[in-house]
Parts: structure tokens; C-alpha cells; sequence
């Protein structure tokens, strides 16, 4: 970066500090990743110079036979990976992509059947202050008190009560399996459309360690990112008898131009996960998961569902006399990443600000070539610090662990 550094060298500075900090770091938040120098290249290429609103080969401006090679490439490969009747690659990211598909199929005040957010569910899927809970009527569904699990009883129950006009299936802290099958049933008995958002487990769906919604919903939506390892950004599947109307949502609905810098990126990510690499590295991620949360259990800590199935598991720490909030701060101090979280059934007065859990998820390390035995001596280190979050004496011994382990594990 010679010419960053010549040009603008307070950006040149916080982005070194920010490789710097990502080397020297553990992190464990379920919603990053790392993707390859070969995204990053195509991303920080010329393509960010072009514009090419439209489709490939329908484009409104001149000069675009390059950016259509790429948006072929994407979406050809998106469907080899996913078996996707039809594929749009332009949105901007995952939140765009379920507005594009809302906005298509759904009138303000239709009724959204999704997760409660407080139970793992996302913005998009009706939370109130969200476009989702703002233009539509909301009914949701979460998991059992006693299991962690989501209680599909419950919610056919809740659908045939509620009649709506889309359920939506996905989660951003849910670490159990979705049984699709079992969301298309419900759908098909109570005559809603169904869709999924993969955005988290896209990458344990590409490399088969979870199964694939895609035969089974409307609408499959996606980031590119998280455990998929590609550029920030989105991506739509459905079933060919709504192309036309999803990729007209999409432009001129509510997008203009698309990042076609970011197009490219997402191309070279959906080829590297057609590898055994990647296919074996979201395998690990699973592995990795779990044997975390089982130390932890062992350790006596409290795991919402008491274990994982995918990338992710949520820690109550109502227990162990210490917030989500505070457990992150101390965690930070000695090096380890991860975000406080929501966990379902808190008691009154927690807020998503000051919740009584933690999320740990596996991607990253996973990414580095960390394996089971690193990732435990990992959540031990997480236990020597919110056993003694003040204390400077294990602050600095996890750090010393942290440095070695990362050292042995370089980014690139």
C-alpha cells in the first residue's frame, strides 16, 4: 500500500493497526471471518470504478462486457454451489436482500411469522424498529424454555393462528439445526410463502455441514460473507418463477448501481468454496464449536440449548455474576474478540445493551487452521478471565497464551 501510505497516511496507519490487531487477536465472533488475499484483490480492484446498472448483457451504460464476464461467473457459480434454480448477486448486503424479497412478495401490513430477536432471530425478521417490523404486521416464534430448541409445534401453532403471509426461517444466535422441511410444511399448510436467510450458516450449507434450504424454500437469501469467507455484501436464490419480479425488486426497486468490485469478490469466493479446503475447514468450524461448548459445560457454565450444532453457541452468564457487557470489555483487555448477546427468557431489566450472555463462534480461528485442542485451550483462557475479569496478573497470562497461539496461526 505505497500509494495509500504517500497519499492518506492517518487511513495508511489505522489499516496497518487494523491487520496488526486482527494477527495479534483471537476472535471469536460468529459473524466474521477471514476471506483470502484473492477476494481482497478482486474487491480493491478497477471494477469499483464501473458503473452497470441493469444485468449482464442488458446493462444502461456502455463498457460493461468485463463487469458481466464477472456477475456471470458469480451467479453461474452460486447455483453450482447451491443447486439454485435462479440467483441475483447485487444486493448490497443481507438486510437488502430480505427487503428486496419482503418488497416483492409482501403489502405493507402483511403479516411476517419469524424469530424473536431476543430468542437469536435478526433485525429483518420483524424487530420493531427494523423495515420489517415497521411496514409489516409481526408474529413470532422462539425456542422452549427448558431445551433451547425452537418448538416447531409451537410454531405451526402460531402460523395457523396468525395466518401469515411469509415465515421466515434463519437466526443470528440460534446453534441448533433448522429443519427446513418441517418450515415448508408448515408454510404449505397454513398457504404462506417461506423463506429462508442462510446468513450465517451459508458456508456450512456450501461445504455440507448443514443441511440446504434451497430445494425446499421460495426464497433462500445470504450475506457473502460471515462463514461463506467472501466480501461483505448479499445474494438472493428462488425459484425461477420469481426471477423476474426478485431481480426487478432489486433494480431499480431499491437499488441503483451494483458494487461490481464486490460482484467480482464474491465470484472468487463462491469458486474457493467449491474446494475440499473449504469443504473440510466448515466441517472443522462445527468441530470447533462444539468442543468448545463442551469444556465450557464441563467448567460449569450454562450453554443456551447445552451444546451447538453449527458455527456458534450462546454462554449464560447470569451464574457466574458477571454481564454480557462486562464479560466483552474484560475479554478485549486480554485479547479475545467476541460480542454480548441476548439470550432467551432474561429476566426482566436486561437489555440488548446490558444482557447476561456472550456469543462465541468459530469461524476465524477456524480459518487460521485452529483445531479442537487450541479451541479449548482457548475457552479455558476464556474462563481464567471472567473467573478474574480485574485482575491484571491473568489479563496478562491470557495474553501471553493469545500471543502464542496466534503466532502459530497467521492470518496469511
Amino acid at each position: 500500500m505505497i500509494t495509500l501510505q504517500n497519499n492518506d497516511p492517518e487511513v495508511w496507519r489505522a489499516i496497518q493497526a487494523e491487520k496488526e490487531r486482527q494477527q495479534n487477536t483471537i476472535d471469536l465472533i460468529a459473524a466474521e471471518n477471514i476471506c483470502s488475499l484473492a477476494v481482497q484483490e478482486a474487491q480493491g480492484s478497477s471494477m469499483t470504478n464501473k458503473y452497470a446498472e441493469g444485468y449482464a448483457r442488458r446493462r444502461w451504460y456502455a463498457g460493461c462486457g468485463n463487469v458481466d464476464t464477472v456477475e456471470e461467473l458469480a451467479i453461474a457459480r452460486a447455483k453450482q454451489i447451491f443447486g439454485a434454480e435462479h440467483v441475483n448477486v447485487q444486493p448490497h448486503a443481507g438486510s437488502q436482500a430480505n427487503m428486496a424479497v419482503c418488497f416483492t412478495v409482501l403489502k405493507p401490513g402483511d403479516r411476517i411469522l419469524g424469530m424473536d430477536l431476543s430468542h437469536g432471530g435478526h433485525l429483518t425478521h420483524g424487530f420493531k424498529k427494523n423495515f420489517s417490523g415497521t411496514m409489516y404486521e409481526i408474529a413470532q416464534y422462539g425456542v422452549k424454555k427448558d431445551t433451547g430448541y425452537i418448538d416447531y409445534d409451537e410454531v405451526r401453532s402460531i402460523a395457523v393462528k396468525t395466518k401469515p403471509k411469509m415465515i421466515i426461517a434463519g437466526a443470528s444466535a440460534y446453534p441448533r439445526v433448522l429443519d427446513f422441511p418441517r418450515f415448508r410444511k408448515i408454510a404449505d399448510e397454513v398457504g404462506a410463502l417461506f423463506m429462508a436467510d442462510i446468513a450465517h450458516i451459508a458456508g456450512l450449507v456450501a461445504g455440507g455441514a448443514h443441511p440446504s434450504p434451497v430445494p425446499y424454500a421460495d426464497f433462500t437469501t445470504s450475506t457473502t460473507h460471515k462463514t461463506l469467507r467472501g466480501p461483505r455484501g448479499g445474494m438472493i436464490m428462488c425459484k425461477s418463477k420469481y426471477a423476474k419480479q426478485i431481480d426487478s425488486m432489486v433494480f431499480p426497486g431499491i437499488q441503483g448501481g451494483p458494487f461490481m468490485h464486490a460482484i467480482a469478490a464474491k465470484a472468487v469466493a463462491f469458486k474457493e468454496a467449491m474446494t475440499d479446503e473449504f469443504k473440510q475447514c466448515q466441517h472443522q468450524t462445527v468441530k470447533n464449536a462444539r468442543a468448545m461448548a463442551q469444556e465450557f459445560v464441563k467448567m460449569g457454565y450454562t450453554i443456551v440449548s447445552g451444546g451447538t450444532d453449527n458455527h456458534l453457541f450462546l454462554i449464560d452468564l447470569r451464574s457466574k455474576k458477571i454481564t454480557g457487557k462486562e464479560a466483552q470489555l474484560a475479554l478485549e483487555r486480554a485479547d479475545i474478540i467476541l460480542n454480548r448477546n441476548t439470550i432467551p427468557y432474561d429476566e426482566a431489566g436486561a437489555s440488548a445493551n446490558e444482557p447476561n450472555g456472550i456469543r462465541i463462534g468459530t469461524p476465524t480461528i477456524t480459518s487460521r487452521g485452529i483445531k479442537e485442542a487450541e479451541a479449548i485451550k482457548i475457552a479455558e483462557c476464556i474462563d481464567k478471565v471472567l473467573s478474574q475479569p480485574n485482575d491484571n496478573k491473568t489479563k496478562e497470562s491470557v495474553q501471553k497464551i493469545v500471543k502464542d497461539i496466534c503466532s502459530a496461526h497467521p492470518l496469511y
